[in-house]
């Protein structure tokens, strides 16, 4: 059990999914790091710093199941330097004649940042087909929906109409934006670390900047070209992106979450037959997942918070704010991970109540179509004031508002009678319907063109 609610066998379900937990766990952290200083020696064996044997007797013995971790752990509390204790274990296990090539000229963020970088990879890749699942789900809302009148609210109060096609359609269009921020973000980001002290390559003498150079070929990133240890805008845009994800999720969440009032009642998310909405109360049908998309949304801001903090730095490397990044960065890309799952989850089994939507058309919306009308002949601002005046006349009288302004006088003198009838018998959506389909023609002829693996 962990001993915290995020590590918790009971709840960790909310707050990682299993497929990033084996990307951060320790193992597979290790392994990676592991991994990386195997790939190093190899690099500078072919541009002759390590001699061919030891960086071969380093790949073969960079496996984390061959160290003893109880050593590793000793060393680094002993030593109070965060991978003393991983080079000391990986050299117990290496023949005599290799462990003083380990970690040659390297320094720890020369490896975690490389590390780093190679999990903005895997994380980036699972974000990127996630958001296109739920793009995919959002089009086909989009579709379905196209012309199913709602009111449209601002303020929290009914405004025009709209169509349910129409917001959906705002949703999967934002979802586009940060599939193209994916895109866009991943030569900047995925990118190697390697500078030894300061970053100036000093150690490894005039073959620094071809060791490098292919240090990040082999493991697959691109040549920083400068070193970046205090320069932490790359992490920093990643986790912003997520938490911008994150946030379009949250927005979702919590449209569904007011939606789903019962005083409302035109979205509920899916329940499946084993779910309780309240042990106290059993009419509930509470959006548990959907408010859980808020709070996974708070949290990751929060984080990210702390990760933009990190990018005022001190000189050519300051701990105080990169090792930050170290519990920071995996809670960031855990949350966002969950809140894609739980999105994918609601938006797939969304029930949309039709009659719902109808029926909360109260006749408010006809309002604005009646100005534009008025505006013409009389301009805006005093159709507005005429509109008003009908309005409150008709309420005084405990009329409807369609009732109110049928019978206005005021409104009558300006308004052939044929026409505000038309008005008032329906709901006009404006362009909401033209605006989702140009959504969704714009999305699917990208799909069809871009990759569906990241980067």
């Amino acid at each position: 059990m962990g001993s915290r609610i995020t590590d918790s066998a009971l709840y960790g379900h909310l707050w990682g999914t299993d497929e990033l937990r084996a990307i951060f766990d320790e193992p597979a952290r290790i392994g990676s790091w592991l991994n990386i200083l195997a790939v190093l020696a190899r690099a500078q064996a072919e541009v002759g710093l390590v001699p061919e044997a030891a960086a071969s007797a380093i790949a073969a013995h960079a496996n984390v199941e061959l160290l003893n971790l109880d050593l590793v752990q000793e060393e680094i509390r002993t030593s109070g330097h965060s991978t003393l204790g991983l080079i000391r274990g990986l050299q117990e296990v290496l023949p005599p004649e290799a462990q003083e090539w380990v970690y040659y000229g390297a320094t720890v963020q020369d490896l975690t940042d490389t590390w780093t970088a190679l999990v903005m990879k895997q994380v980036g890749a699972i974000v990127w087909r996630d958001l296109r699942l739920i793009e995919e789900v959002l089009l086909d809302l989009t579709e379905r929906h196209r012309d199913t009148l709602m009111a449209g609210r601002t303020h929290g109060q009914l405004a025009s109409p709209i169509t349910f096609g129409y917001k959906a359609a705002g949703w999967a269009d934002e979802v586009r934006r940060h599939l193209h921020r994916l895109r866009e973000i991943a030569a900047r980001c995925l990118v190697g670390q390697l500078g030894g002290g300061a970053g100036s390559l000093a150690f490894f003498g005039d073959r620094g900047l071809d060791l490098r150079n292919r240090f990040c070929a082999l493991l697959g990133l691109n040549d920083p070209v400068i070193s970046w240890t205090s320069s932490r805008d790359r992490v920093t845009e990643f986790v912003h992106l997520l938490a911008l994800v994150a946030s379009t999720l949250a927005r979702i969440g919590n449209e569904v979450y007011e939606l789903q009032r019962p005083e409302i009642g035109e979205l509920r998310e899916p329940a499946g037959a084993g779910s309780v909405g309240s042990i106290t109360m059993p009419h509930k049908r509470n959006p548990e997942m959907s408010e859980h998309l808020v709070t996974l949304g708070r949290l990751v801001r929060s984080s990210a918070g702390v990760i933009l903090e990190g990018t005022v730095q001190e000189h050519e490397r300051d701990g105080r704010a990169w090792k930050a990044e170290w519990v920071a960065f995996p809670e960031v890309c855990l949350l966002t991970g969950t809140a894609l799952q739980f999105a994918h989850r609601i938006l797939a089994g969304l029930e949309v109540d039709q009659s719902a939507m109808r029926r909360n058309l109260t006749g408010w919306e006809v309002s604005e179509k009646v100005l534009s009308f008025l505006a013409p002949d009389v301009g805006k601002h005093i159709a507005q004031a005429l509109l008003q005046q009908a309005l409150a006349e008709g309420g005084e009288k405990g009329l409807s508002v369609r009732r109110s302004l049928a019978t206005s006088d005021v409104i009558r003198a300006h308004l052939d009678p044929k026409i505000l009838e038309s008005i008032l018998d329906g709901a006009d959506p404006g362009e909401s319907p033209q605006m989702a389909d140009e959504v969704v023609a714009r999305a699917r002829k990208q799909r069809v063109t871009e990759p569906e693996l990241w980067p």
